[in-house]
């Protein structure tokens, strides 16, 4: 069975954790932990090393999930995440424009360490102070082709997202071999 590993990554608040409780198959592994610090004033707990989740496609590929943490402090593991990878989502939670200069900065971070495959998934836009989808990928300096609306809740929506993300992987993989 071939394993890819894809990371979830996104500012505090996006869905990261939320994403991988809702599409794993096993009971996902997290490190939240309360928090001490101005997070708090958005969530009572918060991912400080890693969110784990599986998911399997058939009996020929498996998912392995991975979600960052979203403060800056823990960017060491961003580095960790993203060097095993094979791909990788952003999330960006469409109702805190302040988020989205904090998801530009973790782009940034990501593509001047790997060369990979991802996309955007703007979660909460389900919210009355959530932002158009169009809007959220200018204000985050993202392509809207790479851009879709992902609601971390709903299983069908986080399915969705990565299986876009595997059909990029495999389109790039392609592309890059002719």
């Amino acid at each position: 069975m071939a394993v890819m590993r894809i990371v979830v990554t996104g500012p505090i608040g996006s869905g990261k954790s939320t994403f991988v409780r809702t599409v794993s198959e096993i009971q996902p592994v997290d490190t939240d932990r309360y928090a001490t610090d101005e997070t708090a004033l958005i969530k009572p707990k918060t991912t400080v090393a890693l969110d784990f989740g599986r998911i399997t496609f058939g009996q020929q590929m498996s998912l392995h999930v991975y979600g960052t943490p979203g403060q800056e402090r823990f960017d060491f593991m961003w580095d960790i995440l993203i060097r095993y990878a094979h791909a990788y989502i952003l999330l960006i939670p469409g109702h805190q424009p302040s988020a989205f200069r904090k998801a530009r900065r973790i782009l940034t971070f990501m593509e001047q360490r790997v060369k990979l495959p991802y996309l955007v998934g703007v979660t909460h836009l389900d919210l009355s102070e959530a932002w158009p989808l169009s809007y959220v990928a200018l204000a985050a300096g993202v392509h809207p082709a790479l851009t879709l609306e992902v609601n971390a809740t709903r299983k069908e929506s986080v399915v969705a997202a990565l299986a876009a993300l595997v059909q990029r992987c495999y389109t790039q993989q392609a592309a890059s071999t002719v």
